[in-house]
């Protein structure tokens, strides 16, 4: 069986998405709130004890990652911190050795979801067709709108710049893939505009992993078959790919080299499924990493916590998703008494769903999702009794 690309080139002359991130968002807003740490390194996370201290001249002493202490993990970094080897999820411990003179301030998810309203409804008022994807990104449809995509692009930065103070990255490609991967080649306040013409030259030669839903175990495979940049994944014998990876995730693997991506925008303001998934920098074992895949486990149901307040939503089931070793995917879910939103309660039967899980093997990724979900409010009393139930 032979894996055949499919293609609709009307969409590579016609569609014109754009993926617009924020730069280094949690800590950019952070530097709004205190400027005089612009240019230092910075790092995201830990409790609210590290906030910084006021003196009674006015004047902040901040607390360095070298005196932090506990289990945490870094939410985002600023790209000084980030030079210095400091990434979102990694543990504070860990990023404290790396850059113990970085800065730590404590996560405030009210002013992020405050910016991010802002910075959307600034795109909105410029093309309204928008996905999406969390408080800092979205992708948008350019298609319908008249203008030259340069000059567009340019028009919604300095919109984003001008309610927020806030500099973005933004690409504009004839698909979700190519605009995603874009948006990160000429970062910070980048834009880019990347047509079919472009891909040998400027993303071909870029590491496989640059593909979002290829993780590290994957590079790690196609690395055994000599495969390091993009450019290989696309010239790679497309039967070689499905003995390795087997037909579907070879054909996407086949198409996504190539640029292939038919995916809509999607703009429905009601989703089913609100999720977060993290791929490993290693396949981590059940028992014998259980300190790390509980501070990772935890980290995930925070964040699902705070998006499912960010878009206004309760969920009465939750989920999870661990993908293993050799590729295979496990879920389980279980249906909550009431709706919730809280990290506490979503942590507690999310863990009841991992009991309910074979864990005999080394996990690649791990996921927490949210269905069932329903305008906040709605349940709120029912809300509040789960989470006396669970904790009385």
């Amino acid at each position: 069986m032979t894996l055949t690309p499919t293609l609709n080139p009307e969409l590579i002359h016609t569609r014109r998405i754009a993926h617009l991130d924020m730069d280094a968002f949690y800590a950019s807003v952070e530097l709004l709130r205190y400027p005089e740490l612009k240019g230092h390194p910075v790092v995201i996370g830990g409790r609210q004890e590290y906030a910084p201290i006021v003196d009674e001249d006015g004047s902040r002493r901040f607390f360095y990652l070298k005196n932090y202490a506990g289990r945490g993990v870094a939410t985002t970094s600023t790209y000084e911190a980030r030079a210095l080897g400091v990434f979102s999820a990694m543990g504070l411990m860990k990023a404290a050795q790396l850059a113990p003179d970085a800065f730590l301030l404590p996560a405030n998810f009210d002013a992020y979801r405050h910016y991010s309203r802002l910075f959307k409804n600034a795109v909105a008022s410029i093309a309204p067709e928008i996905e999406d994807r969390g408080i800092d990104e979205i992708y948008i449809d350019l298609s319908s709108i008249p203008e030259e995509s340069a000059t567009l692009a340019a028009r919604i930065k300095q919109a984003v710049v001008a309610v927020t103070g806030l500099s973005c990255s933004i690409c504009v490609a004839p698909n979700k893939l190519l605009a995603k991967i874009g948006s990160e080649l000429d970062k910070p306040n980048g834009l880019t505009i990347l047509n079919a013409a472009d891909i040998p030259q400027r993303i071909w030669p870029l590491p496989v992993k640059k593909i979002n839903g290829i993780g590290p175990k994957a590079a790690e495979q196609l690395l055994r078959l000599n495969i390091v940049t993009i450019g290989q994944l696309a010239e790679a014998d497309p039967e070689m790919l499905q003995n390795t990876f087997g037909r579907n995730y070879a054909l996407w693997l086949y198409n996504s080299a190539r640029g292939i991506d038919e995916r809509e925008i999607t703009t429905s303001s009601d989703p089913k499924v609100i999720s977060r998934e993290t791929t490993f920098e290693r396949d981590l074992h059940a028992h014998r990493d259980r300190e790390t895949l509980s501070v990772i486990f935890t980290d995930l149901c925070k964040r699902l916590s705070n998006d499912l307040r960010n878009k206004g939503y309760v969920c009465r089931t939750i989920g999870i998703k661990v993908r293993y070793a050799d590729f295979r995917i496990a879920t389980r879910d279980i249906r909550l008494p009431a709706t919730t939103a809280s990290a506490e309660v979503i942590r507690r039967y999310a863990g009841e769903c991992v009991r309910r899980l074979p864990l005999d093997q080394k996990l690649r990724l791990l996921g927490v999702k949210a269905s069932s979900l329903s305008k906040a409010g709605a349940d709120e009393d029912k809300t509040k009794q789960l989470q006396i139930d669970l904790f009385n």
